[in-house]
């Protein structure tokens, strides 16, 4: 292969690429219509942001549907990284909503006692 039949394909990969990505960031948004909802819901029922117990379970639920070829742990970390933009997204939601400064999502007062 020549290097201009290589940057050709490199091209049609680039272009393959940033449409991938802009269906990833139309999900994100889709997810993050969810979480505002839920964010809702909790303010509503006086429920905490954070719950261990559902985000292991969206952890082994994302780690059952890796197919690969990305690793179970490379699909973990990016998942505890949307989840806690999510978080942070419903505790600023929640605490605007309600007119108090955001709290850290750790569970902590803005303080940072718990």
């Amino acid at each position: 292969m020549t290097q201009d039949d290589a940057r050709l394909k490199l091209e049609e990969f680039r272009v393959q690429i940033d449409e991938v990505d802009r269906r990833i960031v139309a999900l994100l948004n889709e997810r993050t219509s969810v979480v505002e909802d839920i964010g809702r819901v909790k303010r509503e029922a006086h429920l905490p942001i954070y719950e261990p117990k559902r985000e292991d379970q969206v952890f082994a639920n994302i780690t059952e549907s890796n197919r690969g070829p990305m690793s179970p742990e490379a699909v973990r970390r990016i998942f505890e990284r949307i989840i806690d933009e999510m978080r942070t997204i419903q505790r600023v939601r929640m605490m605007s909503a309600a007119g108090t400064p955001p709290a850290p999502s750790d569970g902590r007062s803005p303080d940072g006692e718990k």
